[in-house]
């Protein structure tokens, strides 16, 4: 075989005097990650087959022989038996390659009227509009999860932090609301990308459009796309979608991040607040006494990676002109790494924070131990007619008193608070309990009981 036929063995080899590099081919290739999109190629192929069959590029009996073969390829590569090779550098090509095996000159028209360029942003658009519902599904159940233990521990009294040092006393409920503002937020924004995702860049072709008449309507109701795009040189170039759903991913795992810290903190042995069940757990191969908080730890790690892969795409973006490069190819991995991250640490979640054991006399007991109720004793002050900043310092010494004798604001009797304010009465110890005073905040976004178990059922409606 002649140097020019080797070189034409490749679907765009015809203008080439010599076969490609065997290290540069495998070095091109993307088939090895890649192929994970064969699902999504095949459909794309089948709506495109079906729409120029429509216009009459196709016959309808061409167009059943591509569909036909499309969905025998489609068997063979879930069953196990599809040969993927380097040699046909991608999914799409060795796909169309496997096409045309089965059915002869009919699968070679397939690709009539598209390019690759389109046809991956086509690709990459399904399947991450595909991923992007099931991460909406993981992260409703989270959801669901975090607002089962919310209302179940609305009345479960903690210590409020700020600084990591304790402050007031809310609830244990009241603590994990505001992790579920964190993921609606996170929901909305997913969903919010998704409307960008699903515009169809198929038609485009390799950068400015097509001269067969093709329906690109057509074509994108075929797919379930909202509507195709509409300027073919930014529809094949566009990655702004996987940086916007990396930027989501990003912030979501930040999110997963601070709730891992706390967890940390709190099942040590130091803070003792809550308990995680074993199988979310391991051990220490040294020290047998270790109940190591591992899914946590590892989640809190994950958003490292879930970050750097949003800069590589912004990166990968930032010096390329108009239209496709090959470096587009480097998207893939990253976006890839990034779903799977996500789906994994949202399971994880998922499964582990409805099965969480709070341990209430605990969080009750650091809660007392901190003068948390100092601020309600200003406020008692306040109301009583005191300035507010005086009633800051007469509370300030209070404290000092109980930091030297060792005892909560509570635990004073009225003598030792009146020597600081005659103002004091004896009603004060009505504020001074950690009931009362997470009882006092009853308001919209307070602490008090009844106003979590309200919270709950409002971000239960809007869950849906």
């Amino acid at each position: 075989m002649t140097d020019q036929n080797k070189s034409s063995e490749k679907p765009w080899g015809g203008r080439f005097s010599e076969p490609t590099d065997a290290f540069v081919e495998r070095f091109t290739a993307s088939v090895d990650f890649d192929r994970r999109l064969y699902h999504h190629d095949i459909r794309g192929s089948v709506a495109h087959a079906t729409m120029l069959a429509e216009v009459g590029v196709l016959t309808a009996d061409e167009k059943d022989q591509i569909i036909q073969g499309l969905e025998e390829v489609r068997a063979d590569i879930e069953q196990g038996r599809f040969e993927w090779s380097v040699s046909l550098e991608d999914v799409h090509m060795n796909i169309e390659a496997k096409l045309t095996e089965r059915i002869g000159i009919t699968g070679k028209k397939l690709h009539t009227g598209r390019s690759r360029n389109d046809q991956v942003a086509t690709d990459i658009r399904l399947y991450l509009r595909d991923e992007i519902d099931a991460i909406a599904s993981e992260l409703a159940r989270l959801r669901g999860g975090l607002l089962d233990l919310a209302e179940r521990e609305a009345d479960t009294i903690m210590p409020g932090f700020t600084h990591l040092q304790t402050a007031q006393p809310v609830t244990f409920g009241h603590h994990l609301l505001a992790w579920a503002e964190m993921l609606e937020r996170d929901a909305e924004r997913l969903q919010d990308c998704r409307k960008r995702v699903n515009v169809m860049p198929l038609g485009a072709a390799a950068l400015a459009g097509t001269t067969y008449p093709i329906d690109r309507a057509m074509t994108a109701r075929l797919l379930g796309f909202d509507r195709p795009t509409e300027n073919s040189l930014d529809s094949v170039s566009d990655r702004d979608f996987a940086i916007e759903f990396c930027s989501f991913a990003a912030l979501l795992m930040t999110h997963l991040s601070r709730f891992s810290e706390e967890l940390v903190l709190w099942t040590s042995a130091q803070f003792d607040f809550i308990d995680l069940p074993d199988r979310f757990c391991t051990g220490s191969s040294i020290m047998p006494q270790k109940k190591n908080p591992d899914v946590p730890e590892l989640v809190r790690g994950k958003v490292g990676r879930v970050n750097g892969h949003l800069i590589s795409l912004l990166t990968l973006m930032k010096s390329q002109p108009l239209a496709y490069n090959k470096d587009n190819q480097e998207d893939k991995e990253p976006l890839f790494d990034t779903v799977d991250t996500v789906k994994g640490s949202l399971r994880a979640y998922a499964d582990m924070i409805p099965a969480i054991t709070a341990r209430a006399d605990n969080m009750r007991e650091a809660a007392r131990r901190g003068f948390s109720t100092a601020t309600d004793l200003a406020d008692y002050l306040v109301k009583k007619g005191v300035a507010f900043r005086d009633a800051h310092e007469i509370v300030g010494k209070a404290v000092a008193l109980g930091v030297a004798e060792k005892k909560d604001l509570s635990e004073m009797t009225l003598e030792e608070l009146q020597q600081f304010s005659d103002t004091i009465g004896d009603d004060v110890f009505d504020v001074l309990t950690l009931e009362g005073s997470v009882q006092a905040r009853d308001h919209l976004g307070g602490t008090a009981p009844d106003q979590v178990r309200a919270a709950v059922a409002r971000a239960r409606s809007r869950l849906g």
